[in-house]
Formats: C-alpha cells, structure tokens, sequence
C-alpha cells in the first residue's frame, strides 16, 4: 500500500541565515520520511533605516525573500505539521514570528488547525542565551491553536550531543557561526519525527487539510 503523503509547513524567521539553515536541515529530514515541505520565511517590518544600521541583514533579507515566500493562511491549512523557528528574543519568540501565530486567528476559530502536528526550533548568540525558553513559549500558542505538541525528547542519539527535548537548537555566537553537523542532525530528525507524528495523526482522522 502506498505510503500516505504528509505535508509539513517549516515556518520561520532568520536574520543572518543561522535559523534558515536549521529551517533547512528540518526540511530535509521531513523530505526523507516521505513529507512534502513549504519553507517560508515571515517578513520584517522594522524600518529599513533600522535594518540598514546592520552589517549584512538587508543583503540577507532580500535573498530570502527571493527565495522563501511569506507564509500564509493557506499554508497552515495545508499542512499535517507545522514546524515553527525563530532566533531567541529576550528568551521568547521573533516579534515577526510571533505576528505570523496572531494572523492565524480564523483557522483556529474555524477548528481548522486542531490535531495538526506542531513543534519549534531556535537559535541563541550566547550559550543558555534562551534557547530552551523560547521553545516553549512558542508551545503556548500551538496548544491554543490546537495543535499536537511534538518535542523531541531523548529519542534520538544526536540530543545528548546537540539540540534540546524541546527542538532543535544552534548557539551562533557573536559572529553568526554556522550550526554544527550535531545541530544539524538534530534538526533533521527533528523533521523526521514530525512526519511520523502527522501521518500517524491523519491515518487516525485527527488532522482537517484540504
């Protein structure tokens, strides 16, 4: 019998491309369990007076948005999972993230949301710089939208390496390091898991997609 698609929403919001590249790993590792994948990219709104006081964030900017559409609507009801990332703000979600979860309002109130598949993933510049606070806020929001919550524990050798219980993770430090290889695979079984979580959720009725 043929395996049952899944479809799996990586929303996020990245400055400097550390997140994006977690965004990206999370990707493939769903894309290896079978899982289609959006990758989308929500859209600053500070002033570009302000983004042009930072070395690089408009130069990065502009090539995500060629290459990640905003998120939408349409792309949460599409998806079985939805996977959530951000680099930590004061220990909690990118404002630009964070107005994204608001704009879901009429799916929720629809029910169209309810027994999706949800998790999150972040990036630090500084070690235990909010990485595991900022997973868990952006719980909350999911459990209003009615989601099920999806943290990765144990489950796999790579998170007593890298990563977190709560998703995966990467500390940047002040020169935006790249993730480590560790992080990496975290982020992709991270993907792999949500996959599994979803389709199992859709076999038993529980999700509402299109």
């Amino acid at each position: 019998m043929a395996e049952i698609p899944v479809n799996v929403l990586i929303a996020f919001y990245s400055r400097g491309g550390v997140t994006e590249k977690l965004a990206l790993a999370i990707s493939e590792g769903a894309k290896s369990s079978g899982a289609n994948t959006r990758l989308r990219r929500v859209r600053d709104f500070v002033s570009e007076s302000v983004i042009e006081r930072v070395p690089s964030w408009k130069e990065n900017r502009d090539r995500m948005h060629k290459e990640y559409p905003a998120p939408s609507e349409e792309d949460a009801e599409w998806a079985d999972g939805i996977i959530l990332g951000t680099p930590t703000r004061f220990g909690n979600s990118s404002a630009e993230l964070k107005a994204y979860i608001d704009s879901l309002g009429g799916l929720w109130f629809q029910g169209k949301l309810n027994g999706k598949a949800g998790s999150a993933f972040t990036s630090t510049s500084t070690m235990h710089g909010g990485n595991e606070s900022t997973l868990i806020s952006l719980y909350n929001p999911m459990a209003h939208l009615g989601l099920i919550l999806v943290p990765l524990g144990y489950a796999d050798p790579n998170l007593f390496k890298a990563g977190t219980p709560y998703g995966a993770s990467s500390v940047s430090g002040q020169n935006g390091a790249a993730p480590t290889e560790d992080d990496l695979e975290v982020a992709r079984f991270q993907g792999r898991r949500v996959t599994h979580v979803a389709r199992a959720l859709k076999l038993a009725g529980l999700t509402q997609t299109k």
